[in-house]
């Protein structure tokens, strides 16, 4: 494959991908992939290299999904093997990237590719990707171009990546379980509401009587629903979207909720053992990396997901930089435990402080595990409940005036 001109940083946002085709000095037939401003800039900078270009054109933006973190991390454990085992690294990037399922992952690494083949280096090349490659990522490339380590803390990095995604979706099925349950409840209650429950009213209304005091109030939400269908799902699906952004966009609305979703009951434990799981384990990741503790703390802030943890970390980072030691800022912030503390302070005096702090990492996923799975044992029955509750009371109701004449006759 031929090499790519220079790249120049000043025109990054006008350069496409283009795929070319031309003969080597010898008439031999060779293809690649370059970065450029146009057609013209690859044709010139391939017959500086001795080629003849015979074809040149922009790589399509064909379908293919969204890149998700998985993809990110399978990526990266695989760019890691397969430097261990020796391979260049654009050749690596060419097998990741034919060798994968999903065409938008793979027109990522080819633009990550030609970049590097420009000369380029590997970390700038992630940087251009701040959608899927953040701060903490990058910073680790960087360190491990630096070193001369790249191989070993791409490995590093996959192992972060997947404890953490573990981590989150172990967190994620213990919070949908309840959820898609309560949906599904509101549905159910909804169709016999509208559909079920109007068939018994013309029913009831030959009977001459008067019903139960459940069963009219069982009719009065009927009628309700069946006249305001439109407003109950309106002000549903309009508030909780109005409520989704004003959390997204306002700092005092993530305020609020973060620090409420932390003194949940039940629920805030697991969220806040696994925040501090992923805390522990992205300081740790980095300072084995040999990034400075003060511009290591700057990404972990960000990979907490949780707007108190991101305050505490900036407070720690602050006194940090002016000497103070981080048990000492950890313990100032008042959101991290005892256990956690007395391993960073062990971890400073023993000068093993990311080891003791991974130690701290593997404690609190241990924990999450156990948690989630107690949480689903005790869901189920607490759910079922639930919906007997619910279910069952409006059958129940309904069938009181059948019960009746049954005893009347």
């Amino acid at each position: 494959m031929a090499t790519g001109a220079t790249v120049k940083a000043g025109k990054d946002a006008q350069e496409q991908v283009y795929e070319w085709e031309g003969k080597d000095r010898n008439g031999k037939i060779v293809r690649g992939e370059l970065r450029a401003g146009g057609e013209a800039a690859v044709s010139s900078s391939l017959r500086r290299q001795g080629i003849t270009v015979t074809k040149v054109k922009k790589r399509r933006n064909a379908g293919g999904g969204s890149i998700k973190p998985k993809d990110v991390a399978v990526f990266t454990r695989q760019l890691s093997t397969m430097m261990k085992a020796g391979v260049p690294l654009l050749q690596a990037f060419d097998i990741v990237a034919k060798g994968g399922t999903n065409p938008a992952l793979a027109r990522l690494l080819m633009n990550i590719r030609a970049d590097v083949e420009s000369g380029t280096s590997l970390s700038a090349a992630f940087r251009r990707h701040p959608k899927y490659f953040d701060n903490l990522y990058c910073n680790l490339v960087e360190a491990g171009e630096a070193g001369g380590i790249l191989e070993l803390l791409l490995s590093r990095l996959a192992l972060y990546q997947e404890k953490s995604l573990a981590l989150k979706q172990k967190v994620k099925s213990a919070l949908i379980y309840p959820i898609s349950v309560l949906v599904v409840a509101f549905v159910v209650v909804t169709v016999i509401m509208i559909f079920v429950i109007p068939a018994f009213k013309s029913v009831f209304a030959n009977f001459g009587a008067e019903l139960p005091a459940p069963t009219l109030m069982v009719m009065a939400m009927s009628e309700f629903f069946v006249a305001y269908w439109w407003l109950i799902f309106g002000s549903i699906f309009g508030g909780g979207y109005m409520f989704v952004q004003t959390w997204r966009r306002s700092e005092k609305m993530q305020w609020f909720m973060d620090r409420f979703l932390l003194r949940m009951p039940i629920f805030g434990d697991l969220i806040k053992k696994s925040i501090l799981a992923r805390w522990t384990r992205t300081l740790s990741t980095m300072f084995s990396a040999g990034v400075p503790l003060v511009e290591a703390l700057e990404s972990v802030g960000g990979t907490a997901g949780n707007a108190v943890f991101v305050r505490a970390t900036e407070q720690i980072q602050r006194e940090v930089s002016t000497g103070t030691s981080l048990t000492a800022s950890m313990s100032n912030s008042g959101v991290f435990p005892n256990m956690v503390l007395q391993m960073s302070a062990i971890g400073e005096e023993s000068g093993a402080l990311d080891d003791m702090l991974g130690k701290a990492a593997e404690f609190y996923e241990e924990e999450v595990d156990e948690m989630v799975k107690g949480l689903s044992t005790l869901m189920e029955p607490l759910i079922i409940a639930f919906l007997g509750t619910i279910i069952g009371g409006i059958v129940v109701s309904m069938y009181l005036p059948i019960f009746k004449l049954g005893q009347a006759v």
